[in-house]
């Protein structure tokens, strides 16, 4: 959420913004509810002043021992004028909090602008493309073939979407899961959590999904609890209405978590196999840090991501975000798209963003200076160290050979219990 200040100081320029981000809000009736709390405020000091002073004149009667009664029932009328505006100030604030949790965050100025993703920047490759060798299958093909994922019967479970694992596939993934966890905690010092799967409505607001992706989660209705979409969520809530000393960031946590997302509205779109799953795994890094160090732990939190990707010998490129492309409350983000041959394509396979001090307003997450001085909100950053599904097609299709086995990466080997190679 937005300090209401900015939208104050330079609505054309946020009207200009929520167009260009294709993400729209209401401005005007922003500024129109902003304008009439600050009217109510000023309304309800003038009349609280007014009872403070009858307060004393009725003191003053009493104490000459002379008739109040008058005096009295003015001081109940403006008690009740008061009642009054505290209550409308209280719809107004509500309707402004709505209003305001529906603009977007202002990008960051390194970020290009553009109309969609077509628009986003190549800044970064590592490794060369494979090339599929002789008779090559694609991540489904060769999973069935290897006996190693089973769609049909993970969706006569749940539903399309729910992938199933078996043998040497679980174990890939397992191994795959458990890798990136020992890189993040080991080398490159995040602090392993496990967070809960289901998150409360304060927690889904905090990080940006509601109220604009509602739709897109999972809801037990029952207990009004939402499957996480990823673990950035509970993670990043972990410290929610918190006041941190600022010799304690930059805070860094990493997770494992299943992920559920409906994908309302893209059903036709890449359904095949692991491209468009409504459950899959992933490893989270979360970051909360000062304002001042922000963008410099982004740049590490990049690279962290990065080298799973480089462990694994995979080639990917790094696409900066063009404003009309990244999420509603990023105000900087990296892709990273792994290179799967038998697609001819890249997929993406973790977003790095920097989210300012946008859900830390919206969580009340705030630090204490060492120097002194009012607490202030936090910056909270997260990227996806790594989303095992799309990692899974890379792997499938990179390491696959003529004989129809699929290598395994040289990382993994001690997580698969020393096996080299999966074999039907």
């Amino acid at each position: 959420m937005l300090d209401i200040q900015r939208i104050r100081e330079n609505p054309s320029g946020m009207r200009e913004m929520c167009e260009r981000r294709k993400l729209p809000a209401d401005i005007d009736g922003i500024l129109a509810l902003d304008g009439r709390r600050r009217e109510i405020i000023a309304a309800c000091e003038q009349l609280k002043n007014l009872r403070n002073r009858a307060s004393e004149e009725i003191a003053a009667i009493k104490k000459r021992k002379e008739d109040a009664t008058a005096r009295i029932a003015e001081m109940k009328q403006v008690a009740e004028q008061i009642k009054e505006k505290d209550a409308e100030q209280r719809q107004v604030e509500a309707s402004l909090q709505e209003a305001m949790a529906l603009v977007p965050n202002v990008p960051h100025e390194s970020v290009p602008r553009g109309k969609s993703a077509e628009d986003n920047k190549e800044v970064g490759r590592w490794g060369e493309p494979a090339k599929p060798v002789a008779g090559v299958k694609d991540h489904l093909a060769i999973g069935t073939a290897l006996d190693i994922l089973d769609f049909p019967r993970g969706a006569k479970i749940a539903g399309a979407g729910f992938p199933l694992y078996k043998g040497g596939g679980a174990l890939l993934e397992r191994a795959l899961i458990n890798f990136m966890l020992d890189l993040h905690t080991q080398k490159h010092g995040y602090r392993e959590v496990f967070p809960p799967f289901l998150v409360n409505r304060a927690s889904a607001f905090g990080t940006t999904q509601l109220p604009k992706s509602a739709d897109q989660m999972y809801l037990a209705t029952e207990d009004d609890l939402f499957c996480i979409p990823t673990a950035e969520v509970p993670v990043t809530n972990i410290h929610r209405d918190e006041i941190l000393e600022e010799r304690q960031l930059p805070i860094r946590y990493c997770a494992y978590s299943a992920c559920f997302r409906r994908e309302a509205g893209s059903y036709g779109k890449d359904t095949k196999g692991f491209l468009r799953v409504h459950q899959f795994n992933k490893v989270e890094l979360v970051k909360i840090t000062a304002p001042e160090k922000s963008y410099e732990e982004l740049e590490a939190l990049r690279a962290n991501a990065e080298a799973v990707l480089q462990a694994l010998g995979l080639h990917y490129r790094v696409m900066l975000l063009c404003d009309a492309d990244m999420s509603f409350g990023a105000a900087k983000c990296y892709d990273l798209e792994a290179w799967a041959p038998v697609e001819g394509r890249y997929l993406e396979v973790s977003s790095c963003s920097n989210f300012e001090d946008f859900q830390a307003r919206r969580m009340n997450l705030r630090y204490r200076p060492s120097a002194g001085g009012k607490p202030v909100f936090a910056h909270t950053m997260n990227g996806s160290g790594l989303a095992t599904s799309r990692i899974m097609v890379a792997l499938l299709e990179t390491y696959q050979t003529p004989a129809g086995t699929v290598r395994v990466p040289d990382v993994l080997r001690p997580y698969m219990h020393g096996m080299d190679e999966i074999r039907a």
